[in-house]
């Protein structure tokens, strides 16, 4: 198993994020120059996490003079090894079962039902040219943008990286800057109807005692 190596394996960086960028562009399907902003900023996201992952180590490589000194016995450019937390923690066992990396799964796979979720409400609201309200559209009024921010801090989680910790907050800005646009573009449209759902929906964050209501109905 120590012959096979831990980086350097591009069919694999092609392949996963190929995984990802379909999936996301299946639901998404990007048609205005924000469509394809938005899409193409979450896909760089995605192709410069997987070229660490398992192309260049660039992390590691800038970050080996350190590591090396506090973990000597670490085989530092080892795929495990670039689970930083597992490494940074100090932990044993399969890095793929630490805590950290399961709560990534959970923000990772939850990001991409909640996606899904959101853009199959908004793809019906835009075919019947209606206000979308239902759904998770009824607890946040833009659930996409919070879906991608979810996924991509379930990656940061799971394997963090100088440039995707970097890329990150950028990314959030972005998005918060996009929904804002596509809020006035909306309000254009739908008037009052938007002014009474806007004033009921938050924009990012939902209700704590709206979430529980909705839950027990």
């Amino acid at each position: 198993m120590k012959d096979i190596p831990a980086y350097g394996l591009w069919s694999l960086v092609i392949i996963n994020s190929l995984i990802f960028i379909i999936f996301a562009f299946s639901f998404t399907k990007p048609k205005s120059p924000r469509d394809w902003r938005s899409f193409g900023a979450f896909s760089a996201f995605i192709v410069a996490l997987f070229t660490e992952m398992y192309g260049f180590p660039l992390t590691l490589y800038l970050l080996s003079g350190w590591l090396q000194t506090r973990f000597p016995k670490l085989d530092i450019f080892s795929h495990d090894a670039g689970h930083l937390w597992w490494t940074l923690l100090g932990w044993k066992g399969d890095p793929h079962l630490n805590p950290i990396h399961l709560l990534s799964n959970v923000f990772i796979f939850g990001g991409l039902i909640y996606l899904g979720s959101a853009w199959e409400v908004l793809y019906k609201a835009q075919r019947s040219h209606t206000l979308a309200t239902s759904g998770p559209y009824a607890t946040i009024r833009h659930p996409q943008y919070v879906a991608f921010i979810l996924i991509m801090f379930g990656f940061l989680l799971q394997w963090p990286t100088i440039l995707t910790l970097l890329m990150f907050p950028v990314l959030v800005w972005m998005y918060t800057r996009l929904a804002r646009q596509e809020e006035r573009e909306v309000r254009a449209e739908f008037g009052a109807e938007y002014d009474r759902y806007a004033s009921n929906t938050p924009a990012f964050f939902p209700r704590l005692g709206d979430t529980i209501k909705r839950s027990n109905t």
